[in-house]
């Protein structure tokens, strides 16, 4: 089968890839879509450390094939939007609702994929970029029949992250202020979970004025090309910061953007070893800090959701692909990536 394999050095579509059938507890999914996020990328370049060989791929939708014992959520035929999110579902993390911090979530990737009777590692327990891939049950959620796969793709990284970071993890409340650094795919959805949580005022910040179209159509109401702007709009600050970037000048931007009780919420990812600096004595009003990993989000209960805003009209997701892509033109829809020209490549198999 078909898939996009990282060795190291470079990055080629094989079609020799094989992937073992699913054990207990286990989904094999044939993948429909998987959308090329930054974080795919970010593996090539190095800047998220990761053993190779590995697939890539980790937001993706697509038709269950098979389960193994004891999985009775999803069944054969079932359209399903996957997570990357494998956890255990039994520890004190995934007890108190939190599965994103559970400890077998992260770090420990498998290798359910082989190549010329080499194994290969699943990259962020997903693997979309494959023709058929193989998770843990709970992350395979399922989804209506009438929601375009190249579509449901985007809920699993994109959309629970972005929308997340807003609902879950900041809480913005109905009147407060938001500013959103980076209108890439994260945060465009970022915007949109601004608009969905009733933020009224909710600033795009973004280097390329091509984006404010986009970012406005999300649920912008004001666009800039620079964060020198925002002052002229949120005269004491922003209730809410997101840097959706990665870069840690954008980092002590977004902090120095708060207004009184203010939040900065860090979503873009710079390099593992990057440092960031601030003035500690602007914090002594209440001002916070947040990381977020995923959205803050519990799958099985988000994606749902997430799609019944959609059907409803509410969630934006057709809008977020900006263009689909064969499997084969993956060196395409990563160099369209890395110029900005698509909020996101979607690759269709």
């Amino acid at each position: 089968m078909r898939g996009v394999v990282f060795d190291g050095r470079q990055t080629r579509v094989v079609d020799d890839l094989e992937v073992r059938d699913p054990g207990p507890g286990e989904v094999l999914v044939a993948v429909a879509a998987a959308g090329l996020c930054h974080s795919d990328l970010s593996v090539v370049d190095g800047t998220i450390p990761f053993p190779v060989p590995v697939v890539l791929g980790h937001e993706g939708a697509g038709v269950v094939e098979a389960v193994g014992a004891g999985v009775a959520h999803v069944g054969p035929g079932d359209h399903v939007a996957l997570s990357t999110l494998a956890n255990c579902g039994a520890c004190a993390d995934c007890d108190r609702g939190r599965p994103t911090m559970c400890r077998t979530a992260i770090g420990r990737p498998g290798r359910p994929f082989s190549r010329e009777g080499r194994p290969l590692y699943q990259f962020a327990s997903n693997s979309a970029f494959a023709e058929r891939t193989v998770v843990k049950a709970v992350q395979a959620v399922r989804i209506p029949e009438d929601i375009p796969m190249a579509s449901a793709a985007l809920i699993g990284c994109g959309v629970l992250t972005g929308v997340g970071a807003v609902l879950n993890r900041a809480r913005v409340d109905r009147g407060e202020s938001v500013v959103v650094i980076g209108t890439g795919g994260i945060g465009l959805n970022v915007i949109q979970g601004a608009r969905l949580a009733g933020a009224s005022t909710v600033v795009a910040v973004d280097a390329n004025p091509a984006k404010e179209a986009a970012a406005r159509r999300f649920g912008a109401s004001h666009f800039l090309t620079s964060s020198e702007g925002v002052r002229d709009i949120l005269r004491t600050g922003a209730d809410h910061v997101f840097e959706c970037v990665g870069r840690v000048e954008l980092v002590r931007q977004a902090i120095d953007l708060l207004d009184r009780h203010g939040q900065a919420v860090l979503l873009g990812v710079p390099p593992s070893t990057a440092e960031a600096s601030f003035l500690v004595s602007s914090m002594y009003l209440d001002k916070s800090i947040l990381g977020c990993r995923y959205g803050s989000s519990r799958p099985q209960r988000d994606i749902a959701l997430y799609a019944e805003l959609y059907r409803e009209g509410r969630l934006l997701l057709d809008e977020l692909v900006t263009q689909t892509y064969p499997v084969e033109d993956f060196e395409k829809a990563a160099a369209d990536a890395h110029a900005g020209r698509v909020a996101r490549a979607v690759l269709m198999f």
